[in-house]
């Protein structure tokens, strides 16, 4: 101890707590090492960014992850803006010339996207993945986000005449069939990233989407029983992270989990622990290989993780 205090408290060197107690540079080297591995000193890196490197690790070690970025948020912070910033820094690092970025929709995306700088000029493509979603804000659908981000890096934009949710398969399968449709939608499974929100079950959004559906009772029941998790997409899956197939996966016109899977990089963004069993499904999906989230999210993930 106090060799402890007089090293990090006192900044003395080895060689001063050494002749004050008596002991050599190497002995004062070894108590020091002593202190730190009995918990009497800990250690924080504070990492500038604002990222915590740590829970980065563990979750690339937990799940495989190409790349991880986790916001170092405390209390009440701003959890979806700092997580969106990362997730705006870690897309400009990796973003190429030819890219093709694909992005579904969500308030995640909406502050990645806000938080990307204009910088034009860039020769990339950005599609939806995702038709219109009439039940949820205008601002965060895919259409809206898809031209802000093309307009912010000065690249091109499709768009998608389509609504993402309609409330038939036959009604679906009509709109499959436009040329337009088919088309941008090839395209969109053809990125070379993906960018999305991911959804958990019966929080925010997620709990509209099935709610425009107009499920039935027998069809809601089915949707219930399969025990969902979250959505990508407004593709809905399981805590195993396998998609549920059924009603509420013939009315949606957007790429398939299947589909995501195939794409060379899929982010996940997400912020708050109301999203854990959400983010938890979708790692196990196999669809994602980036995320970004808040230590908060990351701490949850984990926590269940290890005590599943």
């Amino acid at each position: 101890m106090k060799a402890a205090r007089m090293y990090y408290e006192e900044n003395r060197s080895q060689q001063e707590i050494g002749r004050a107690l008596g002991l050599s540079r190497s002995n004062v080297s070894r108590v020091l090492a002593a202190a730190h591995d009995r918990g009497i000193v800990e250690i924080r890196i504070h990492d500038p960014s604002g990222r915590d490197l740590e829970l980065e690790r563990q979750l690339k070690d937990a799940f495989g992850l190409h790349d991880c970025r986790v916001s170092d948020v405390h209390g009440n912070g701003p959890h979806l803006q700092k997580t969106g910033d990362l997730g705006a820094r870690w897309l400009v690092e990796n973003l190429r010339p030819g890219h093709r970025i694909g992005l579904s929709w969500g308030r995640s995306l909406q502050a990645v996207v806000r938080s990307v700088p204009e910088q034009g000029g860039l020769d990339v493509e950005v599609v939806p993945l995702v038709g219109g979603l009439s039940s949820v804000d205008s601002e965060i659908t895919g259409e809206e986000l898809v031209r802000e981000l093309a307009r912010r890096l000065g690249g091109r934009f499709q768009r998608l005449h389509a609504p993402a949710l309609v409330t038939s398969k036959a009604g679906r399968d009509v709109l499959l069939a436009e040329p337009s449709i088919e088309s941008t939608l090839s395209a969109a499974s053809e990125c070379s990233m993906a960018i999305v929100g991911i959804g958990s079950r019966d929080v925010g959004s997620s709990a509209a989407i099935i709610e425009s559906m107009q499920l039935t009772e027998e069809e809601f029941e089915q949707f219930t029983a399969a025990n969902p998790a979250g959505d990508i997409c407004a593709r809905y899956f399981d805590d195993k992270g396998r998609a549920i197939t059924g009603p509420t996966a013939d009315r949606v016109l957007a790429v398939s989990l299947d589909d995501l899977a195939a794409i060379p990089v899929v982010v996940g963004v997400a912020a708050g622990t109301d999203k854990t069993r959400g983010v938890l499904g979708a790692l196990r999906s196999g669809v994602l290989n980036v995320l970004v989230c808040d230590s908060s999210l990351a701490h949850a993930v984990l926590h269940r993780t290890n005590n599943a």
